[in-house]
């Protein structure tokens, strides 16, 4: 039609999977700035310029939506982790586990602000996504460096410690600075992503390891 938009004229020929990825960005880019309990359906519609009910068709529930959110930001990250950790773990190379994993955790939180902000309204609000998150992903790659942990204890080049305090303290480490950078980027040591890694890999390494 005449004087029809441009961009409209392109929303009424998106596919299904198109339009349902445009709501999904609309959707984080509004709960990254205004928290979920700031942010309702109907802004998400205008900002998608579609319909609450063309919401509900792609995303029966909020919770259908929330699931798909973690997907989009996390699904790829997380399998890519687990590549990288798996391809170490099978040489045993230690450095390689610590610094990759590190690595990945760092340019994650760098690249993606929107995540880090979807985290901390989960957390402060008491929404369920963080959980989602955690349970879906997070898990899984917590539960493969317990593993490893525990199996180069066994091999004598680990010192006895508990693999799940041990896990947790290497993923403390790596959060709170993900969060201090986020929080105090200016008054944090200058360092990209890697170099940061590195250091904190060798100092985990140098406190669990026998030699």
């Amino acid at each position: 039609m005449k004087g029809e938009s441009s961009s409209v004229r392109s929303g009424a020929r998106m596919s299904g999977e198109d339009r349902r990825l445009q709501i999904l960005r609309v959707a984080v880019d509004l709960f990254s700035r205004k928290g979920f309990r700031g942010t309702t359906t109907k802004e998400i519609a205008e900002q998608a310029s579609v319909s609450e009910a063309i919401i509900f068709r792609h995303f029966a529930t909020k919770r259908d939506l929330y699931s798909a959110i973690i997907d989009y930001k996390a699904a790829e990250s997380a399998e890519l982790i687990l590549k990288t950790l798996k391809n170490a773990a099978r040489r045993k190379d230690d450095r390689a586990v610590f610094q990759g994993l590190a690595t990945d955790i760092l340019k994650i939180h760098d690249q993606d602000p929107t995540l880090f902000r979807l985290l901390l309204y989960s957390g402060l609000e008491c929404h369920e996504l963080s959980a989602m998150l955690f349970e879906r992903y997070a898990k899984k790659v917590r539960a493969f460096l317990e593993r490893y942990i525990r199996q180069r204890m066994a091999d004598g080049t680990f010192r006895r410690i508990d693999p799940k305090i041990a896990t947790h303290a290497f993923f403390s480490m790596i959060s709170y600075h993900a969060l201090a950078a986020n929080l105090f980027r200016s008054l944090l040591p200058h360092g990209n992503c890697a170099d940061v890694a590195d250091a904190f890999a060798s100092i985990f390494l140098k406190g669990i390891s026998r030699l």
